[in-house]
């Protein structure tokens, strides 16, 4: 999850094509704020550990109060007006939005459950609460397959052929071909097949992100996508993480910790069983 928060920061200062399109820029600066992102990636987290092994609607429950109150804590982080009515809703309903924040709230959806199918289950309900569009929850379980498959030590040619495959996004572009004619769009369609490209030509994790963030676009989205996958592959220098850490709020820090807590005892159950 650390990974998608610092893909949100390092990309925010760059949004709306801010950046002039090279790898070569500060990774921290005054404008490495978190963002949007980061706020509705805390909150899925949070909603996905309090309901692990809870019905669909539980679930759905969950989320929905988890990202209203957090998105009312932090009411500036930069949501888009859609998505801002709905957080401020007193019955929030899907609104069939295929907008790229269906994949950048998912990345703990990846790292949560023990097999895809059940990942792929979860991601499609943080999604379909409100970004119901079928390329909205495509873009959401894509991410976190991908997550999923890193982190459980599938090589980037299996995740490559496996995001193709399942959910036909189109892979063949290199960044370089992508980079010129790139710009700002907030769909999942044209910014997950990106984001996973960044990910994929990526050499370790800081490369990655700077490679997701040389895009341009709507760059703190899609870096915080890339950032995710990354840091299931690669794992987050512990530098970047302190980094991080600096720039989040006592509640959020509180989210993260416990989140990796949750990892950790998952980790021992399994080297015990």
């Amino acid at each position: 999850m650390i990974g998608a928060i610092l893909g949100d920061m390092i990309g925010a200062p760059y949004e709306f094509d801010r950046g002039n399109k090279t790898k070569a820029f500060p990774l921290f600066s005054a404008g490495s704020e978190f963002t949007d992102e980061t706020v509705m990636t805390v909150a899925v987290a949070e909603a996905l550990m309090d309901t692990i092994g809870k019905s669909d609607d539980e679930i759905k429950a969950a989320l929905i109060e988890s990202m209203q109150r957090w998105g009312r804590q932090y009411p500036h982080a930069g949501y888009g007006g859609m998505f801002n009515s709905w957080l401020r809703a007193k019955d929030p309903e899907p609104y069939g939005s295929c907008g790229n924040g269906s994949a950048m709230r998912v990345s703990s959806a990846g790292w949560l459950f023990d097999t895809m199918e059940e990942t792929r289950r979860i991601a499609r309900l943080t999604a379909e609460v409100s970004h119901n569009h079928p390329e909205g929850i495509n873009g959401a379980e894509a991410t976190a397959s991908a997550i999923f498959l890193a982190r459980t030590g599938s090589g980037k040619g299996q995740i490559r052929d496996f995001i193709t495959q399942t959910f036909g996004y189109d892979l063949s572009r290199t960044c370089e071909q992508i980079r010129p004619a790139y710009y700002h769009v907030e769909t999942c369609q044209k910014t997950v097949p990106e984001a996973v490209t960044a990910f994929l030509e990526g050499k370790d994790f800081e490369d990655v992100i700077r490679t997701a963030v040389s895009l341009g676009g709507d760059c703190d989205t899609l870096t915080c996508i890339a950032g995710g996958m990354a840091e299931a592959f690669y794992g987050v220098p512990e530098a970047m993480v302190s980094e991080a850490r600096k720039r989040l709020p006592e509640d959020m820090l509180s989210v993260v910790d416990r989140f990796s807590a949750v990892l950790r005892k998952k980790a021992a159950c399994r080297s015990a069983g």
